[in-house]
């Protein structure tokens, strides 16, 4: 078996929804990788260019929590403002929280392949240390 990259994600089929893994070195790397893959379940970002930056602040909760409150913004954003992330950088906040920023095109210029997510399951969801790097397990409802 091939190991895996230092940093990736991977959707996979999960009855009517998508289950989402994604892994990184950090914390806060790997919240970055979960919202690539939750944008990749539904779209294909082709040539699209950012044409806004957006700034977001998780406040402090569970690693668990945060990661959830972080996909369900970026599920929040596209639905109230056609906007969604092609690129995504996360820093801790020194509290708990972290500090989002992300590189935004609308939604209109990406091209639809799949299902549009509704919200994020907490059933089954899976978020923290992973040996050497952090990783997470979700289920995206459709």
């Amino acid at each position: 078996m091939e190991p895996q990259p230092e940093r990736g994600h991977r959707c996979l089929p999960h009855t009517a929804d998508v289950r989402i893994e994604a892994w990184a070195p950090t914390r806060e790397a790997c919240v970055a990788e979960a919202v690539t893959a939750l944008v990749d379940t539904f779209v294909d970002p082709g040539p699209a260019q950012p044409t806004a930056e957006r700034a977001y602040r998780a406040p402090a909760a569970e690693d668990g929590d945060l990661l959830v409150n972080i996909l369900e913004e970026v599920i929040f954003r596209m639905e109230t403002m056609g906007e969604l992330p092609l690129r995504t950088e996360v820093h801790d906040d020194g509290t708990d929280g972290l500090h989002v920023r992300w590189q935004t095109t609308d939604a209109d210029t990406v091209e639809l392949i799949g299902a549009v997510p509704k919200a994020i399951s907490l059933h089954e969801l899976r978020f923290g240390p992973d040996g050497p790097r952090w990783s997470c397990a979700l289920t995206v409802d459709v």
